[in-house]
């Protein structure tokens, strides 16, 4: 038996601590798993200080941009956004009393 390694993804971003979902779910999350969840956190709060800063700033047109509908879907006016912590709070609690 030969020992090749395989190739290895390198990160270039620095290792910080993350929010992370509450360890008494019984889940249970692969390094890989949270990696992910940490490097989308991480750019989301970079693309969210870039549209504060591009807000406050008279060159609007560069950076990025929050999308808004020119013409709204009259069917989704009544629309609620589903908050996910709350709706796994609640699924984790009926589980709990079954």
């Amino acid at each position: 038996m030969t020992s090749s390694s395989a190739p290895r993804m390198v990160n270039s971003y620095k290792r910080t601590s993350s929010p992370r979902s509450p360890t008494n779910s019984g889940e249970i999350f692969t390094p890989a798993h949270e990696e992910n969840v940490r490097f989308i956190h991480e750019s989301w709060q970079f693309v969210l200080r870039e549209i504060r800063s591009t807000q406050n700033s008279e060159r609007s047109d560069r950076g990025p941009q929050e999308y808004v509908e020119k013409n709204p879907n009259p069917n989704l006016h009544s629309f609620v956004p589903v908050d996910l912590s709350e709706l796994k709070k609640r699924t984790a609690q009926d589980s709990k009393k079954s």
